[in-house]
């Protein structure tokens, strides 16, 4: 078994969150600009056998948890392949996927035949206009069959992200809640994060999660906490809660009123290659470059331990500081 990948604080670093694409079929408000981003060229990004590499080669330190992500990961073609080559690296034990779910009707079972584990959907509004114009071109039934598509396929558990925005679709909060009453559905409510463009976090949109968690109690009832250790639900930043006899459940992801990151676990890796230490940070590594100049894999292992190296040991919004270099869609949250 591969030793513990620890970071300069002692944390263990074993998951790495890829994104596979900076192009998307949405341009959901706290994600991207109304008119889109300039578009990487298929030169620019990573190749399916270069991300493989810069996966074995993580691997190899200790890393075996996998998020595919975007912009939409399902845009870019050929991503069962891709989601094959990975599960092929013996140390990685879970390979799961950030998505809006409108191309899961096409693609479920063919990911899970590939080796996907699980999927998160993104839908932040369960009202169809709404959802249109938070996405600007989404469509509520489709994404909601990409769901259903996702739990038949046996992608689960499905996660539902709903990014709480006041104005927006705080006022939903409740109905998200009952979902888990109906169906074993989890739920999970995201603060906006600054991020390029977005402003939404500022005092007039920003939603902590302790009064979403209010809100609902007030009208389902008491919430019960679950386990961290749950294996169902993993053990990544949400923090989760039941309602009363409901099969599902509530997560809570707060990196702003209650930050995580004296547990972050995480890497990430951008389309075009740079590995990011963290998410609310600026700072990058350049490893396609290296990659495409002949890199071996000692050298290679050398630049993964250098993001390790500089993850910082939290983020510094309270300061007042935040990245802005890209947009969440160039990131893959």
């Amino acid at each position: 078994m591969t030793a513990k990948f620890l970071d300069t604080f002692a944390r263990p670093i074993n998951y790495l969150r890829i994104s596979v694409t900076d192009r998307c079929n949405l341009r959901c408000v706290y994600c991207m600009p109304a008119g889109g981003i300039p578009l990487l060229t298929h030169q620019d990004i990573l190749t399916f056998e270069e991300i493989e590499r810069i996966v074995r080669v993580a691997a190899g330190l200790g890393i075996y948890k996998i998020r595919l992500t975007g912009g939409e990961p399902l845009t870019r073609i050929g991503i069962t392949d891709l989601v094959r080559l990975i599960a092929a690296v013996p140390e990685i034990d879970d390979i799961s996927m950030t998505t809006n779910g409108h191309l899961l009707p096409r693609y479920a079972q063919d990911l899970a035949a590939a080796g996907l584990r699980r999927v998160n959907v993104s839908l932040d509004s369960l009202r169809a206009g709404r959802f249109r114009a938070l996405t600007r071109t989404g469509n509520l039934d489709r994404a909601w069959e990409g769901v259903l598509a996702a739990e038949a396929a046996g992608l689960i558990p499905v996660k539902i992200n709903a990014v709480v925005m006041r104005g927006f679709n705080d006022d939903e909060v409740v109905d998200f809640g009952r979902l888990t009453l109906a169906a074993e559905r989890h739920i999970r409510f995201i603060e906006v994060m600054p991020l390029g463009h977005n402003d939404l976090w500022a005092e007039d949109g920003f939603v902590p999660m302790q009064e979403v968690r209010e809100r609902i109690e007030a009208a389902l009832g008491p919430l019960r906490q679950v386990g961290q250790d749950n294996p169902v639900l993993g053990n990544g930043p949400a923090r989760y809660w039941r309602l009363p006899g409901a099969p599902g459940t509530i997560g809570f992801i707060s990196p702003v009123s209650e930050h995580f990151c004296a547990h972050c676990n995480r890497l990430r890796l951008t389309a075009e290659g740079q590995l990011r230490p963290c998410l609310l940070s600026d700072e990058e590594i350049d490893l396609r470059n290296p990659l495409r100049s002949g890199t071996d894999d000692t050298e290679l292992k050398a630049l993964i331990t250098q993001a390790v190296v500089h993850k910082p040991a939290r983020h510094h919004l309270r300061e007042g500081e935040h990245p802005v270099n890209r947009e969440m869609a160039q990131i893959g949250g």
